[in-house]
């Protein structure tokens, strides 16, 4: 699956994002790596044979500005995947600080929307692109995750909203939708004690945690000419975690049968 084209990702300086750098890259598109680190940005560019470009992505005016700048620079935007983002610690509501909750909205939430409708726009001015928004499991079902669940629901709903409004135009918009996945902030989140490794496994199906290639592979599909009548979809990569919780009702999921 050979992917033409230039492609931007946010937060490509690590995890997902930088997986998706890579991923897309080697299907055979020119990527830049958009992040507010530039210097990993860099790195990962360097790696890819790409190019690296510093930009917050909640910054609407420095959005509009990167933007305009790399389709001079680089050329025309043909696909965006935005995965910058921060995540939370569980706790509860009256220990989450209004500073944490609006640093989470404000890059997970709003700094996608941003990014879509700054080079969104461009798409829609040449009747095509593919934009593939990276949203969570936590924005599918109750947590105790009280701004970044919410944050994450509102990109599902976003996708929707701009899929339709786009959809016209040929620019199609999905998104995917992660459950635990195995990055440096997730591992990070391991080592303090935020997260059991075996809890988040053994409540898949599949009885494991998602690695950020098998991200990027999704997002890559949803970017690429085999998706060309789908738009407007969230695509849950979770190794069955949305599954499998309801069965602990019924003692849990069962050893592997012949049934």
């Amino acid at each position: 699956m050979r992917i033409e084209g230039i492609a931007v990702v946010t937060g490509g300086a690590s995890g997902i994002g930088a997986a998706c750098c890579r991923e897309l890259a080697a299907r055979g598109a020119m990527v830049v790596a958009l992040d507010r680190d530039i210097g990993r940005a860099g790195a990962v560019a360097a790696e890819i044979g790409g190019r690296a470009w510093g930009a917050d992505v909640a910054d609407e005016s420095a959005m509009k500005r990167a933007a305009e700048a790399i389709e001079k620079d680089v050329g025309p935007v043909d696909i965006l995947v935005n995965s910058a983002g921060v995540i939370q610690r569980p706790v509860r509501p009256t220990e989450l600080t209004m500073a944490a909750y609006d640093d989470i909205t404000r890059v997970d939430q709003r700094g996608t929307y941003v990014a879509c409708v700054a080079f969104g726009g461009l798409m829609l001015s040449r009747r095509r692109g593919a934009i593939v928004n990276i949203a969570s499991v936590a924005g599918m079902r109750s947590m105790p995750l009280h701004a970044y669940g919410p944050a994450k629901a509102a990109v599902i709903s976003m996708t929707e909203c701009l899929a339709a409004e786009w959809g016209p135009a040929q620019v199609r918009v999905n998104c995917v939708s992660p459950g635990y996945t195995r990055t440096p902030a997730l591992q990070t989140a391991i080592d303090r004690g935020d997260r059991d490794p075996s809890a988040l496994a053994d409540n898949s199906a599949l009885g494991r945690l998602v690695e950020p290639t098998e991200i990027a592979r999704a997002v890559a599909f949803l970017c690429s000419p085999l998706a060309a009548a789908i738009t407007g979809v969230n695509l849950p990569v979770d190794c069955g975690w949305l599954v499998a919780p309801s069965w602990h009702t019924y003692g849990g999921l069962r050893a592997p049968g012949n049934s």
